[in-house]
């Protein structure tokens, strides 16, 4: 059948048409349908530009058919600050798989902030302590907001701790947060406190040295460590990885770009130390947490897999609901 065109999805259409737990369950399928080779590998381009850069990354996943999916991103985190602009901006563009047209093209904002949230409730799901109740949240923007939302619907959250370096944001988001999940979200300016209270450990902020120290972890704690996905971010003490469990979202992309490219650059961790790809542990390859008092970081540096699983379902929730409007780019 002959495609009616290329749907165009803005990103208010996307949040209207898509939500943080439809979008788990997609996430959670296709980090099984990769595990299950049933996905086309997943690969990311970095290109540095002035006060930024552009992450493309692509992917494919076999679902009702073959979809591929590639996203072009542009991080310029100066952007709020100077030109009142998103930090992170882009768009995806959504192919059949078996000829490759180009069914849709998107927003990325909307997509990429939920489908990060999304994995950090999935790898809580299995590696999280089930009865885990206090949580950290360093960097309350847009992501931090996402995070917490995520956990919040996997775990039995009771306390949360607000960590920001603009400390008038994470008193923004503590009181929006607490509201909205009900329950209780402080801000900390002690950072190494809260971290050894808490059950999990969330970092999601645009730092290029680490500043969670190895001495603040507790045995038992879930870290998903989301901030890092270039060569030169990072926001864990490299040796935290070394005494840890390690669970990756991509192997070859965090050994690249992740915390565990700055663990194994020290010599602390080889490929060989991680414990497992996501997707081994939610097909069941491999267990997930073993034991009450194993650490275990997961290296989340956001895979084309998560992108691809998203726009599938906006893109059909669109086709069903009449929203987007179709152009013909094919048009000779």
């Amino acid at each position: 059948m002959t495609p009616p065109g290329t749907l165009i999805l803005t990103r208010s259409e996307i949040s209207a048409l898509f939500s943080l737990d439809e979008c788990i369950t997609a996430v959670e399928q296709a980090f099984k349908l990769h595990a299950e080779g049933k996905s086309l590998p997943p690969g990311v381009l970095a290109v540095h530009a002035r006060n930024g850069g552009f992450h493309i990354k692509a992917a494919g996943l076999e679902l009702d058919r073959l979809y591929f999916a590639a996203k072009i991103n542009g991080n310029f985190f100066l952007n709020t600050e100077r030109f009142g602009m998103p930090n992170i901006q882009g768009v995806i563009v959504l192919c059949d798989g078996e000829n490759g047209y180009p069914l849709a093209i998107m927003d990325s904002i909307e997509i990429t902030i939920i489908r990060t949230g999304a994995a950090t409730a999935v790898a809580a799901r299995y590696l999280a302590r089930p009865e885990s109740k206090i949580a950290t949240i360093c960097g309350c923007g847009n992501q931090g907001r996402v995070q917490l939302r995520a956990l919040a619907r996997v775990l039995p959250l009771e306390q949360v701790y607000a960590f920001d370096t603009d400390t008038k944001r994470a008193a923004r988001f503590a009181d929006e947060l607490s509201t909205e999940l009900q329950i209780g979200v402080g801000v900390t300016d002690d950072l190494g406190k809260a971290v050894r209270r808490s059950d999990v450990l969330v970092t999601c902020t645009p730092s290029k040295e680490h500043f969670v120290n190895k001495d603040w972890i507790s045995s038992g704690t879930f870290i998903a460590a989301v901030g890092a996905d270039s060569q030169d971010k990072q926001e864990l003490d490299p040796a935290i990885l070394a005494s840890s469990t390690v669970v990756v979202d991509i192997l070859d992309q965090c050994a690249s770009i992740g915390e565990l490219h700055h663990a194994i650059e020290m010599g602390l961790v080889t490929r060989e130390k991680v414990h497992a790809e996501l997707g081994d542990i939610v097909s069941s390859r491999k267990p997930g947490r073993v034991s009450e008092q194993v650490t275990i970081v997961f290296d989340s540096t956001g895979t084309a897999l998560q992108d691809t699983a998203a726009a599938v379902t906006v893109y059909k929730k669109a086709l069903m609901t009449g929203k987007g409007n179709f152009v013909n780019l094919l048009d000779r």
